[in-house]
């Protein structure tokens, strides 16, 4: 499976953005899509991810209450829609697929998006 992100740039603060990958083929039901960022000297981390299946959401609770994740099965796309934006969401953001389910452990996934970069000016 490829994954392809796009959707990121540079917003100020408060602002917002939506995310999107695209899988190179369809996802079934019991795949896991998530969403991870990279800030600088960070380690990447998870923030956002959906059941294929039955579209239950995740969310770091850093992003709790301002990103929403979304799926949209008949073009195989992941999106994330992130709102009041700040600094510290400043990052490489990465799309990847969990076959075998639900996990936050980025070693869990099979595929990984090459990411897309926010930055938030203060």
């Amino acid at each position: 499976v490829q994954l392809q992100a796009s959707g990121g740039g540079l917003v100020q603060a408060g602002g917002s953005l939506r995310l999107s990958c695209v899988a190179s083929r369809r996802l079934y039901s019991s795949h896991f899509m998530g969403w991870f960022r990279q800030a600088p000297g960070k380690e990447r981390e998870f923030v956002a991810g959906i059941r294929w299946g039955a579209g239950t959401r995740y969310y770091a609770d850093s992003v709790k209450g301002r990103f929403t994740i979304s799926r949209d099965g008949a073009k195989n796309t992941v999106y994330l829609e992130m709102n009041s934006l700040q600094p510290d969401d400043t990052a490489v953001y990465y799309c990847a697929v969990a076959f075998r389910g639900l996990s936050t452990v980025e070693d869990d996934y099979n595929y990984w998006g090459q990411g897309t970069q926010v930055t938030v000016s203060s």
